[in-house]
């Protein structure tokens, strides 16, 4: 099963020239719209999950590794989310906002 393409609703091609504009083109700091999670893990560990990114992977990387040492924390990221250990939500939020992103608290 091939990944959906939110923005045409493809989710697979035949043809063999097509590739999804999502990676095609580049998207500014204002169309970020981040939505920022707590989750617990085995052991009762918390987890800051930030979800709604679009572009490319190396940029959500580099965005990752920014967060992670602002915070003082690890974390990775995969699966297009940023995982931080830790519950440093409030202070992921402003980072984001400060960066130009919108960025909002959602869930637990």
């Amino acid at each position: 099963m091939g990944k959906l393409n939110r923005s045409t609703g493809i989710v697979y091609s035949t043809d063999p020239n097509y590739t999804p504009e999502q990676e095609n083109e580049t998207v500014t700091q204002d169309r970020q719209d981040f939505r920022v999670h707590l989750d617990r893990r085995r052991g009762g560990k918390i987890v800051t999950i930030v979800r709604g990114f679009v572009g490319q992977q190396q940029v959500l990387s580099a965005l990752g590794k920014t967060l992670k040492q602002q915070c003082g924390v690890g974390g990775t990221v995969k699966d297009n989310e940023i995982l931080i250990q830790g519950n440093v939500r409030d202070k992921v939020i402003s980072l984001l906002t400060q960066k130009g992103h919108i960025a909002k608290p959602s869930g637990g």
